[in-house]
């Protein structure tokens, strides 16, 4: 009996070690739930928020962008603008080094620009204007322009997507409408792609590599990125109370959008905090298919507007109860620019009608009354499948015959790709949320535009929307662009890009021995720490 108990307490000695190793790994290990499986990681291709929240961990920026939306150095240590604007020439900093251990090369960011540049709305527009962009050595690169581009830096440092992340030149050369497959980049931590489990988890590794910028502080993509954690593991978890309950057990550190039937639960526990990280809120659109009937008639996504009820869609999808230090989550009364942005305008919100019954007669006027609406639905996203079941209900009161199409939130975004008619696989609208910096101005407003194939799926092809984008790039001063994007705003009532459904503040939640979360969009996994 001795001996048993002496050999027993032997091998329990033995294991200490084991289990104290095993506690400190966890200690150093990030568990995070993503409100989406990420499904494509290429985040040039994939336009989705959790695409470009994977990228903010594995890429990094040549501009970060601080909690007052101005641009930081980040990847570059400095730029020179000479000729009057129209040659720009960038010094990257010394000691830059891709997680495949290639140096980061002034190649690999015309490269990642000009791939960038093919698919986003702001990169389009810069892309419009260079003549040429050249290697002077491996650690200077040139952008010369036909015409001057005063907001270069805003572009580089933009938050919304897709943004400017830079990779090697071999995956920058892809085919930017090709998605790639792998994520190497410079960033602070590395992509471990032999464990992620598509649909399941996605797993990434502290890059040893990595030097932060040597001063300034932490401020959104700004400032010196120190990753504290060994591991960051995100866990795909659909079920919002399998999500609430493994928070409250301390199975996982962070939820990133609990739902608003479970904010009174999770707030009750002492040992987790709910707090808004995204000031500037989220808006939500319906995008109608421009291409396909009916909504390639305008007087058809006219209606829409006359039936709107914004309130209804945000207490669907945020309830009407607040959270501490916030007593309403919902707003109603939005247009098409974020409400506290510099752009934003009352014009043409008097279309927004609330009536079903005048809703109606358009749609009759329109020779539009029971036609098929392909109306596709992310169920694994609250947010969306709650806007989502709203406006069928709504478009089936108006006299739509709705065919509601229901997946994952990834196979929502490869349909809506297509531009198929409905018979051979198309879709007629869905239903999805923007930060509202993703609206404060025409530059990162990838939704409003009209430039016809090159638009964001939907494809609206509005020339006097593209008109004034171009006069708010050019406007001398801040009276002419508000003209601009008051303008912007009254064409958009009239042709109907999309349809505003309103906005709502999203709370986050995490375990309250995190510390250092940095606020605003989107969710950062530097500066954060277990204390």
């Amino acid at each position: 009996m001795f001996r048993r108990d002496l050999l027993a307490g032997a091998a329990a000695a033995a294991a200490l070690p084991r289990i104290a190793i095993a506690q400190t790994a966890a200690a150093r290990t990030l568990r995070y739930v993503p409100h989406a499986n990420p499904g494509n990681i290429d985040p040039f291709t994939n336009t989705a928020f959790v695409a470009r929240d994977h990228a903010f961990l594995v890429y990094d920026q040549l501009y970060g962008m601080d909690e007052q939306f101005r641009p930081q150095p980040q990847m570059v240590q400095g730029h020179v603008v000479e000729n009057d604007g129209l040659l720009w020439r960038f010094t990257l900093r010394e000691g830059l080094k891709f997680h495949d251990g290639t140096p980061v090369r002034g190649r690999d960011c015309i490269a990642s620009i000009r791939r960038w540049g093919r698919r986003d709305a702001f990169g389009q527009e810069l892309m419009a204007r260079v003549a040429d962009m050249t290697e002077e050595s491996d650690r200077v690169f040139a952008i010369r322009l036909s015409r001057a581009f005063p907001k270069m830096l805003e572009a580089f440092s933009k938050v919304t997507t897709s943004c400017l992340f830079v990779m090697p030149e071999r995956l920058a050369n892809v085919d930017p409408f090709t998605n790639i497959a792998e994520a190497v980049g410079s960033g602070p931590f590395r992509f471990v792609q032999n464990e992620w489990v598509p649909g399941s988890s996605l797993v990434y590794a502290r890059n040893p590599d990595y030097v932060p910028v040597a001063s300034g502080t932490p401020s959104m993509t700004a400032g010196p990125k120190v990753a504290h954690f060994d591991r960051v593991e995100w866990r795909i978890i659909p079920d919002a109370s399998t999500a609430a309950a493994a928070l409250q057990a301390g199975e996982i550190d962070w939820w990133e959008q609990p739902t608003a039937d479970l904010f009174p639960l999770v707030a009750r526990n002492r040992n987790i905090a709910v707090d808004i990280i995204n000031g500037t809120g989220l808006i939500g659109i319906f995008r109608p298919n421009h291409l396909t009937a009916p909504f390639n008639n305008p007087a058809v996504r006219r209606a829409v507007l006359t039936a709107i009820n914004q309130i209804d869609f945000m207490t669907a999808v945020i309830g009407e109860a607040g959270v501490p230090g916030r007593t309403n989550l919902r707003r109603e009364g939005i247009g098409y620019f974020a409400p506290e942005s510099p752009s934003a305008s009352t014009v043409g919100l008097d279309r927004l009608r609330k009536s079903i019954d005048a809703a109606r007669a358009e749609l009759q006027a329109a020779g539009a009354m029971g036609a098929r609406l392909v109306l596709l639905n992310a169920t694994d996203l609250a947010s969306i499948n709650a806007a989502t079941l709203v406006g069928a209900d709504l478009f089936r009161r108006m006299g739509f015959n709705v065919d509601l199409v229901s997946a994952d939130w990834g196979t929502v975004v490869t349909r809506r790709a297509s531009r198929n008619p409905l018979e051979q696989g198309g879709w007629s609208g869905f239903f999805t949320f923007w930060s509202g910096v993703d609206h404060w101005n025409p530059a990162s407003h990838a939704s409003i535009r009209g430039h016809g194939d090159g638009a964001w799926p939907g494809w609206p092809t509005i020339p006097a929307i593209e008109a004034q984008r171009n006069a708010w790039f050019d406007a001398p001063n801040d009276a002419a662009a508000l003209a601009a994007t008051t303008e912007m705003q009254r064409i958009a009532f009239e042709e109907v890009p999309y349809v505003p459904t309103g906005m709502y503040y999203q709370p986050t939640a995490y375990r309250r021995n995190l510390t250092g979360m940095l606020k605003g969009q989107p969710p950062l996994f530097w500066n954060v720490r277990r204390t």
